[in-house]
């Protein structure tokens, strides 16, 4: 990708956006099938309450959350359960994760969704929770952590950001939906700002949408007329298009001017951020008892015919959404969910929507021999576009020679891969996979040190155990020991002259020889 310009912290990139926002947004049909991975989201994954052979509607619920930070999952089709097994997920290595398989039936597809219960009311906040719970709602910006959680800060929020930049090049899902359902960005924004308790909510679109922002403003107009008292502490704001303008942390410091620590989250600087479909969402599943069953993803690039944005039923394959874009102009392509800078590639299209899949880019597969990759020549260009003002260079010497004990003084877990420095390179270093390699390095070694101090635990509370039940044995010895000796000495201690009661068996004798 040419880039045009760079600035300190970020870069401007040629858009692509003009491929998918020439129509509407069209729903997709129900495929045949839909595959619904347990764990969509951040966080446990969510336990099964249905079996194979049980017929389900489009809402109802199939899995349920197992855990404080987890999501439900709800049928987004109407069928039947032919089998939890383990598929394919959205993941670069093909990783495998149980899924419930719902088969459609197309004679149910006009079947009554089931609702989440009568509205809360306004004021009861651990309702409204509870009802976005209950909506497996998560964030759908990317980071997909379950809102419910998300909206329990434990410290005091005096600002919502709704964030609706998506700086992100090809990506206009959430274009789309601010610019067809401003309503439902206005009303769950809303919501979301009581919730949190927020004196002052922003919702954040780039410069480069002013339809957007337009359509936004236009919703709250209507709402501050419909007489909302709380709707005047809520603005649009536009923020300059630069990537990564759509990060939480760059974003909280451009609306507010306050640094997220090291390591930190917004919440601690007294912000929470939520994105636009998330907002939507919740107002579907407020308003309307509606549950996330599907979303809004864009196809696009240069490798399909008819780029656009679709409304899909959670589960479905990616086959079919690039069939119904037309199909690929390319016999070879390479598939990435989410966009060229911070997407996965994707390893075939049998994978399917889940809640964080935001766009599916298609490309043709170069042809062409890449630039070769050339020693790092100290420009500094790196450091000076990272948004995170980190030392890309510093955490590539200590990736590439294995040194993972040396790169957490230089922030590597705050690297947010935006592939900034690796645009940026002369050398055509892939900065970011060296970074996401000692990432999951580091996570592999975390997780081997935990299993290695649960298992000496197991093994002393073992030793401990077998000590205890060996000292217990001792006891109970020697207290039979003790019992055993105690008549004999009871008997030597007895005065003199006394005459002593016959033993039992003793009496029985006397008694038989009486007789």
């Amino acid at each position: 990708m040419k880039r045009l310009w760079r600035f300190p912290g970020g870069l401007r990139l040629p858009g692509s956006k003009d491929l998918s926002t020439g129509g509407a947004i069209a729903p997709l049909a129900a495929p045949a099938r839909v595959y619904l991975p347990l764990r969509q989201h951040a966080g446990a994954a969510a336990k099964p309450v249905v079996q194979a052979g049980d017929r389900v509607v489009r809402g109802q619920l199939v899995a349920a959350p197992s855990a404080f930070v987890s999501a439900a999952v709800h049928a987004s089709v109407s069928g039947r359960v032919v089998e939890i097994s383990d598929h394919a997920i959205p993941h670069p290595a093909g990783i495998m994760e149980p899924c419930v398989v719902i088969e459609a039936e197309p004679g149910r597809a006009g079947d009554a969704t089931p609702s989440l219960g009568p509205v809360p009311a306004a004021g009861d906040m651990e309702a409204l929770r509870e009802r976005i719970r209950a909506a497996g709602i998560v964030g759908l910006g990317g980071a997909v952590f379950p809102s419910a959680a998300k909206l329990k800060p434990s410290r005091p929020i005096d600002t919502l950001v709704v964030n609706g930049v998506e700086c992100e090049p090809y990506i206009t899902c959430d274009d789309a939906l601010m610019r067809e359902r401003p309503e439902a960005v206005i009303h769950g924004s809303l919501v979301l700002m009581g919730m949190v308790e927020a004196g002052r909510c922003v919702v954040a679109v780039e410069d480069n949408k002013p339809q957007a922002a337009a359509r936004l403003r236009e919703a709250l107009k209507a709402v501050v007329a419909g007489g909302r008292q709380d709707a005047g502490t809520l603005e649009v704001v536009e923020v300059p298009t630069r990537f990564p303008a759509g990060g939480e942390k760059q974003l909280v410091r451009t609306l507010t001017g306050r640094e997220v620590p090291r390591g930190g989250l917004p919440y601690e600087v007294g912000v929470v951020c939520i994105n636009v479909g998330t907002a939507a969402a919740v107002a579907a599943a407020v308003r309307e008892g509606r549950p996330l069953t599907s979303r809004v993803v864009t196809v696009t690039g240069p490798g399909i015919r008819r780029p656009g944005n679709f409304e899909v039923a959670l589960g479905t394959p990616v086959a079919d959404l690039i069939e119904a874009a037309g199909g690929t102009t390319a016999e070879e392509v390479e598939l990435i969910m989410g966009g060229p800078m911070m997407g996965r590639r994707l390893e075939s299209d049998r994978t399917m929507v889940v809640k964080a899949t935001n766009c599916i880019l298609v490309t043709p597969v170069r042809t062409e021999r890449s630039e070769p990759v050339m020693p790092c020549i100290r420009c500094g260009a790196c450091a000076e576009v990272c948004p995170i003002n980190l030392l890309p260079q510093q955490l590539y010497w200590h990736a590439r020679g294995r040194s993972f004990d040396k790169l957490e003084p230089y922030g590597l877990a705050d690297c947010i891969e935006c592939g900034c420095c690796a645009v940026v390179c002369p050398s055509r270093i892939p900065l970011v996979d060296f970074y996401r390699f000692a990432k999951s390095e580091i996570a592999d070694q975390e997780r081997k040190r935990r299993s290695a101090e649960e298992s000496r635990a197991r093994t002393n509370a073992r030793n401990a155990r077998i000590e205890q039940q060996k000292r217990e044995q001792e006891a109970r010895k020697a207290a039979r020991k003790a019992a055993r000796r105690k008549p004999k000495a009871d008997k030597a201690e007895a005065p003199e002259g006394e005459k002593q009661a016959p033993q039992d068996g003793e009496a029985r004798r006397a008694v038989g020889g009486a007789s």
